[in-house]
């Protein structure tokens, strides 16, 4: 839950980032947050997650 949730957090402050820079106007910034939602509820939802969840856990066993 924590990892999903800074990511979520991550992904919209660079959503609002380029939207205040022009780099995406609001319409496809909406377009692009529903498509989240969506694809967030459909079959492949919880593969993305598992996957997301595998990157994470591989990233944090790196030793700098």
């Amino acid at each position: 839950m924590a990892i999903s949730l800074s990511v979520v957090l991550l992904l919209a402050i660079v959503l609002v980032v380029m939207t205040r820079s022009g780099s995406i106007k609001a319409g496809p910034a909406v377009v692009a947050a529903l498509f989240g939602f969506f694809l967030a509820s459909s079959g492949v939802g919880p593969t993305i997650t598992k996957v997301l969840n595998e990157i994470a856990a591989s990233i944090s066993k790196i030793n700098f």
